[in-house]
């Protein structure tokens, strides 16, 4: 079976008007040379791009899909928070939250983003392919039932994996979010279940400044299956992978997923405009294994990324070719051309023993 690739270039048409980077234009804010916002389709699109001039998007099952249906998003979102979405939309575009901005159609857009998704955990639970990617915008990790909020107008990832349930009943699901920013959405959606394992791996106190504490685990029937895993900033390449052994593979195995989704923030690189950490592309390539091997030994392969954040234009291409290698199982030979650079300027050692002791104590407090 090959990796599925799930795009639709009507998803790059998302506008959030003209803003210096993220910023609205106007007041006392200068239009830039370039007055768009920093959630854009420029980074999504050339990820893509590089993907078919590589030539690894030949080995790919690439797909669209349908918008998802109102049923769909009122498992997650209450009817009156998708009726004024609507409505909105329909009038020419608004504001449905924090930085949560849209132009006409955002409505039908979010939705067909929310049904990519929901076609990509469909096909991988059912075998039609071996793994997938789901490259779509708007992003939804920090969409809450009733509001949007960082860029994110929709659940993607609960919205898909409340159909799934729908359809098949009970299924145990791990969500392991490495954007840099932590998974507030997702969070609180599944804060009170325990039918599905939250964690995020993020920058501290980075977005929302207010969330994301390592002592935040859930409540109620949910106490124990949410796991915040706050990153010093500039901690790199080593943090990551640190975070990967001490915490994230340990929860995995003790929860025993049926299916494991990745938020998959690109947003951790070196160069990204809205963070301060040193991630470079072999991070997420090391990340994607990792996983992989968690999903073949735990439940059958069944791996799902679902595209959130990344804002680097020139960086997010080649973060995610190396994810898209990992999950297809081929090097295409293209060459990360900041991948030096980046290395050569990761955190010294003393940083890096500081920030795994850091993670062990987490791991101590967590697991026993």
């Amino acid at each position: 079976m090959a990796t599925g690739f799930y795009y639709d270039e009507r998803c790059m048409w998302h506008s959030q008007g003209e803003h210096a980077l993220y910023l609205p234009v106007g007041g006392c804010v200068e239009p830039p040379s370039n007055p768009i916002h920093v959630e854009n389709g420029f980074t999504k699109r050339r990820f893509r791009n590089l993907v078919e001039v590589s030539g690894l998007m030949a080995r790919l099952e690439v797909a669209s899909a349908p918008p998802a249906l109102r049923a769909d998003l009122e498992r997650v979102h209450p009817a009156s928070y998708l009726d004024r979405f609507k409505a909105l939309s329909d009038a020419g575009g608004g504001d449905m939250g924090e930085d949560a901005r849209f132009s006409p159609g955002g409505y039908e857009i979010a939705a067909l983003a929310a049904g990519l998704v929901i076609r990509g955990v469909a096909d991988v639970m059912s075998g039609a392919v071996a793994n997938a990617y789901v490259l779509t915008r708007p992003p939804g990790h920090h969409c809450l039932p009733g509001k949007g909020m960082g860029f994110c107008l929709l659940a993607n990832i609960p919205v898909a994996l409340e159909a799934l349930r729908a359809r098949l009943g009970p299924v145990r699901v791990a969500v392991v979010d490495w954007d840099v920013h932590h998974g507030n959405g997702t969070e609180a959606i599944y804060y009170d279940r325990d039918d599905t394992l939250t964690i995020s791996l993020h920058q501290e106190a980075c977005y929302p400044i207010d969330s994301g504490r390592a002592g935040d685990r859930g409540r109620g029937p949910g106490e124990g299956f949410n796991l915040n895993v706050p990153l010093l900033p500039g901690g790199g390449h080593r943090a990551y992978l640190d975070a990967m052994e001490v915490l994230v593979v340990p929860a995995l195995r003790a929860f025993r997923p049926d299916l494991i989704v990745v938020a998959s923030g690109l947003d951790a690189s070196g160069v990204d405009p809205l963070a301060r950490m040193l991630a470079h592309s072999d991070t997420f390539r090391e990340m994607t294994r990792i996983l992989m091997a968690e999903a073949g030994t735990l439940c059958g392969g069944r791996l799902v990324a679902a595209h959130e954040g990344g804002y680097s234009e020139l960086y997010v291409p080649f973060c995610g070719l190396a994810i898209m290698e990992e999950l297809a199982g081929h090097r295409t030979g293209v060459e990360d051309p900041l991948l030096a650079s980046l290395v050569g300027n990761q955190p010294a050692a003393d940083m890096a023993a500081f920030q795994r002791a850091r993670l062990e104590a987490q791991a101590r407090d967590v697991f026993g």
